[in-house]
């Protein structure tokens, strides 16, 4: 799928704010020193977990002014014609672009919607995703900013490794992919074709809802 470069960056949550700020002071303090990204996602959602509304303020007033900056981005954003088109095949040795913590959610509690409510469109499910979503306070997005987070670390290490001619990066878990990139998923993907296809019309729409909620 066509990605178009010149989009608006997504909204940044409170948690994900102070998760770089722990990551800046952590390569201030040991520049040269390899980072354990589970452990280090570990301690950032220990830390959060025990902070003070007031210590949590300066990062949610970050995430608060993120928000409006997106909002007024979006106002003066076209989207190319382009943009959503099958476009060339991508080398598939690049590391695969890690999911936001909406599509974690997304992909986890996907399920239960669909067992819950069978006869909801695959558009519905989307709407009713992102409507669990915007429900969730800042502690219960947590565990989901933290996959994210730790999931964009190893993304940038494989970027890295492929960048500096290392061999193909390790594909790590992300979005689904749909059946115009079948070849390059695992082999031991067994989900039929038509399933990847739903599954990319379910991501169109949860990503319409993601910008309709706050991350």
């Amino acid at each position: 799928m066509v990605k178009d470069p010149n989009r608006p960056n997504g909204r940044t949550s409170a948690y994900a704010f102070f998760v770089l700020s722990c990551r800046d002071e952590l390569r201030k303090r040991s520049p040269t020193s390899p980072v354990n990204f589970t452990t280090f996602s570990k301690d950032c959602s220990e830390q959060w977990t025990a902070m003070s509304p007031s210590e949590k303020k300066k990062f949610e007033d970050m995430a608060k002014a993120d928000q409006a900056r997106y909002e007024e981005e979006m106002k003066h954003y076209v989207p190319p014609k382009d943009v959503g088109k099958k476009g060339k095949k991508k080398d598939p040795r690049t590391a695969k672009r890690p999911p936001s913590a909406f599509f974690i959610f997304c992909s986890e509690h996907r399920p239960t919607v669909k067992s819950e409510y069978p006869n909801l469109t695959i558009g519905e499910i989307a709407k009713k995703l992102g409507e669990m979503w915007s429900k969730l306070g800042t502690k219960d997005r947590a565990p989901f900013d933290q996959k994210a987070v730790q999931l964009r670390g190893k993304y940038e290490k494989d970027v890295a490794a492929y960048r500096a001619g290392g061999g193909a990066p390790k594909r790590g878990p992300g979005r689904p992919t749909g059946s115009t990139k079948k070849a390059q998923a695992d082999p031991d993907d067994d989900e039929d074709e038509d399933e990847d296809e739903d599954e990319d019309e379910e991501e169109d729409e949860e990503e319409e809802d993601e910008d309709d909620d706050d991350k």
